[in-house]
């Protein structure tokens, strides 16, 4: 099956802020707030920014849309050059492209009914008789998960699920090429959280958009997206599947941030076939022996997720405590009475404090990364 047509290729995108100081205001650095990014988004893909607080995702997903100016770089929407727009110009392709913010109240008309909030949008851009114009809101609200009823309520009425069901309804309006969400579901309690993403699957579905979702969740990425970008500190760590990055981080940064609990990591040095650090020795099976071969008396981290610990092995581990969640155990205990480690056992457990078990890793599980670069030994 052929690839989609590239709809999304950023180039080089490089964004800074001044930073601003005396009385007069002078420029006295920037912040590097996006550093030499580049990733392309295909027609109907769902697209995942992912990173921590500060990592500069909303930035790059803002110069997308061109409400920040890029320092440096290119953004090709659909072949045409963004930067190279003017303002109209750039007004009128915003229409491909709608954003949803994370909190949508600001962006609702407070004095509007939720039939009027989407029937404004329509009547601004289109021309539509009075029965072509309540098909659409009535097909626009079931698409977004909103009752007949509920149309007629107004937004402070509406807890912020149904808030962003609305700016949703909203957005599909003009049937944009592109679809921007800013951490639309950082708001929102767990509950409301699972079902807002299934929501959001659904309409993508429903309309085979292009998706570009930005958050600092994880499990909103892993679920949602076909691809992720994570970034740190404005860089790009990884673009891949999610599985990829999960299975196979590029380094000790993807490995931890994505994963939950986060991979266990335990630092030492390749010594006679074994990983041997100040808490333990571990046995090599002979194809890491292969791969770790330049390492041979070298420092590296040894990264092992919690549900790749299993029972039975020479680790010695002493439990602190463990949090049964029905299906899985999460065992949390130490190893040379410091590390703190947690296990995920597929089933439930009742240790208590103070209980010692044996514990081993599977080596096919097992990730090694360089301790200087932290990028993973491959």
């Amino acid at each position: 099956m052929s690839e989609k047509k590239i709809l999304v290729d950023v180039q080089e995108l490089r964004t800074y802020f001044p930073i601003q100081g005396g009385v007069v205001r002078k420029t006295i650095g920037h912040v590097h707030a996006v550093e030499d990014v580049s990733f392309q988004i295909r027609e109907q893909e769902t697209f995942g920014l992912v990173g921590e607080s500060g990592c500069g995702k909303s930035t790059t997903g803002r110069t997308l849309l061109r409400l920040i100016q890029p320092t440096a770089g290119r953004v090709l929407f659909d072949g045409v050059d963004l930067s190279a727009l003017s303002k109209e110009e750039m007004r009128k392709k915003r229409r491909d492209m709608q954003l949803v913010f994370q909190d949508p109240y600001a962006s609702l008309n407070p004095r509007m009914t939720v039939r009027r909030l989407l029937e404004e949008p329509l009547v601004t851009h289109f021309t539509l008789t009075q029965g072509e114009l309540e098909e659409k809101v009535s097909w626009i609200a079931q698409a977004v998960g909103l009752a007949p009823e509920q149309l007629e309520r107004y937004p402070h009425q509406f807890s912020g699920g149904q808030r962003q069901r609305v700016a949703m309804g909203r957005a599909i309006v003009r049937n944009p090429k592109v679809f921007l969400f800013d951490e639309p579901l950082s708001n929102l309690d767990a509950k409301l959280r699972g079902s807002m993403r299934r929501e959001i699957m659904l309409l993508h579905k429903k309309l085979n958009a292009t998706m570009m979702y930005v958050t600092h969740d994880q499990t909103e990425a892993l679920t949602l997206a076909d691809r992720i970008v994570c970034m740190s500190m404005g860089h790009v760590q990884q673009i891949g599947k999610p599985i990829d990055l999960y299975e196979h981080p590029a380094n000790t940064f993807v490995a931890t941030f994505i994963g939950l609990p986060p991979m266990n990591m335990f630092e030492g040095k390749i010594e006679g076939g074994k990983f041997v650090s100040e808490l333990f020795e571990y046995p090599l099976t002979a194809e890491q022996t292969s791969l770790l071969a330049d390492y041979e008396g070298k420092e590296v981290i040894l990264g092992v997720r919690p549900e790749n610990i299993v029972r039975g092995g020479c680790v010695d581990f002493v439990i602190t405590n463990n949090e049964n969640l029905g299906m899985n155990t999460l065992v949390h205990g130490k190893i040379g009475g410091k590390k703190i480690v947690v296990c995920k056992f597929a089933e439930w457990c009742n240790y208590k404090y103070g209980d010692e078990i044996k514990l081993g890793f599977d080596p096919e599980r097992m990730h090694f990364f360089d301790k200087e670069t932290a990028n993973a030994i491959r």
